[in-house]
């Protein structure tokens, strides 16, 4: 236990130079949850999703070549961290100090939420360009990391505990994965996730996630004298990118559940929505 402890204060430690130099006033002391949180993800992704898959589903994922197994594995990941990280933003919804100050108002429960949430995108930016199928996908993890990151300021943790409410359509769409994996393909369910699927995904990405990035931007014009331009340039760009990003997604999700169930009988080979693949596969990422 105290090596375990000697380690966090190593890290911490280590990361208060530079975390001075460049003004991240928060993350010495929660730049050990980062780490853990990276560790976490990655060790669940190339350990234990392919330990306990393997026993749970031994033809779906046992009998699937090397490329699905790993897809396989990054969607546990995935749903893993959205279920985790809707949960501890919730608790985040209602702190005085973060209502009090939209742009620079931090607590201990928003920071190492943002910590989480940076460590799980370390590994999804790792994953997007070690797996490279679309550049969208490179860019998305790389945005969310270094927003998360900058907010150690601290900057914008009202917003962030909100905007990680856009992982709750995540969880659906990995249901929809795994229900193609395991043979569900076309089947009521699966169009049940998927109609559960487009309501969240409009609800808390586009009607939701519209809202708070009006009200974001409102708060980053009225406070960018007191920040560094990059700032503003980073945070703008990337809240103008991500929504468009879940506009073009939506589109391909409609277009993808349209196809599925236009026939009535759906693709009993599960080649429709998944992580990575070719051809005309609209729903293939682990995160949205």
């Amino acid at each position: 236990m105290m090596l375990v402890q000697d380690i966090r204060s190593f890290i911490r430690d280590s990361s208060r130079p530079i975390a001075e130099k460049v003004h991240l006033h928060l993350l010495p002391d929660y730049s050990d949850i980062m780490v853990i949180s990276a560790l976490f993800f990655f060790t669940l992704h190339h350990t234990v999703s392919p330990v306990v898959s393997r026993v749970l589903f031994p033809v779906s994922y046992g009998k699937a070549n090397r490329k699905t197994r790993n897809n396989w594995d990054a969607h546990v990941v995935s749903l893993v961290h959205a279920a985790l990280i809707v949960a501890l933003s919730l608790r985040c919804l209602d702190i005085p100090t973060l209502s009090s100050d939209r742009a620079f108002g931090f607590h201990k429960g928003s920071t190492f939420v943002s910590a989480i949430a940076c460590g799980y995108f370390i590994w999804d930016a790792t994953e997007a360009i070690v797996h490279y199928t679309e550049f969208g996908f490179v860019l998305h993890g790389i945005a969310c990391f270094s927003v998360f990151m900058l907010g150690s300021r601290p900057f914008a943790h009202y917003h962030a505990v909100r905007f990680l409410f856009w992982e709750v359509s995540t969880i659906f769409l990995n249901i929809h994965w795994f229900l193609d994996k395991t043979g569900k393909t076309g089947s009521v369910i699966q169009l049940i996730n998927g109609v559960v699927l487009l309501g969240t995904f409009a609800s808390v990405r586009l009607i939701w996630g519209g809202i708070i990035s009006y009200d974001f931007l409102k708060t980053l014009r009225g406070v960018s004298n007191q920040l560094p331009f990059f700032y503003v340039v980073v945070y703008g760009s990337g809240n103008v990118m991500l929504n468009l990003l879940n506009w073009f997604w939506f589109t391909k999700m409609i277009a993808s559940l349209r196809k599925r169930f236009s026939n009535g009988n759906g693709n009993a080979n599960g080649n429709g929505i998944h992580h990575k693949g070719n051809g005309d596969n609209s729903l293939e990422h682990k995160e949205f």
